[in-house]
């Protein structure tokens, strides 16, 4: 019985997620998670643009609510929007960005080496992207651009690259773009070893973390000690 709920809920998330992708531009967003609460379903939506899936006023939000109902019986969904703070290394948001740039004209050549680039930049510890289809001859091809480190087999393949799938529709045809991203890597002892500007970053934090620690709480003075 547990079984059929998680495969029920599985299809209902492939299905409405279906139904977000094609209701917002490519980039928008990442990808959708579902919750069950004791009132309803929670549907939280990761995204770059916090703005565009709102909407003014919460428009887009209700519009979303009310088709959730309609399309797909929920009774009481409940939306929640969550921002991804680096999008350079989302690579479902990468995929998304390179086919609108596909299909905007540009070559694909560019974009491949530009992308890799830019999301180690970002951070990222390795990034591959591979676009296949009509690049422009009479045949299809395939091309691959690989920046830093990337894992491509055994378990830590599966829990630490973070990949994306789209496809873009093109004059010549349909082309296809993969993109698996490497955040941080694991050392022999089973360590997670970060990029550079991770390592900055975290270190700041924590440094900021120690000075908010060591000040006096709100509204607290000088202790009165008695004589």
């Amino acid at each position: 019985m547990l079984n059929k709920y998680f495969v029920e809920l599985g299809r209902r998330q492939s299905r409405i997620e279906d139904y977000i992708r094609k209701s917002f531009p490519a980039g928008d967003y990442s990808h959708i998670e579902l919750q069950a609460t004791p009132l309803g379903i929670k549907i939280i939506i990761y995204t770059n643009k916090p703005g565009k899936i709102i909407g003014r006023g919460g428009r887009n939000i209700d519009s979303i609510t009310e088709a959730l109902k309609q399309q797909f019986k929920l009774e009481n969904p409940q939306i929640d929007v969550k921002e991804i703070s680096n999008p350079d290394t989302d690579a479902k948001i990468v995929a998304k960005q390179i086919k609108s740039a596909l299909e905007k004209g540009y070559s694909y050549k560019k974009i491949g080496n530009l992308t890799v680039k830019r999301v180690l930049q970002a951070g990222a510890v390795g990034a591959e992207i591979v676009i296949a289809g009509k690049l422009g001859g009479a045949k299809s091809s395939r091309a691959k651009f690989i920046e830093g480190t990337i894992i491509h087999s055994g378990e830590y393949s599966k829990t630490l690259v973070d990949e994306g799938f789209e496809e873009a529709q093109t004059k010549p045809g349909k082309i296809g773009i993969r993109v698996r991203i490497l955040r941080f890597a694991l050392d022999i002892t089973g360590k997670p070893v970060y990029s550079k500007r991770d390592e900055k970053e975290m270190k700041a934090k924590e440094e900021v973390e120690k000075l908010v620690k060591g000040l006096p709480e709100e509204g607290a003075g000088p202790k009165e000690e008695k004589v």
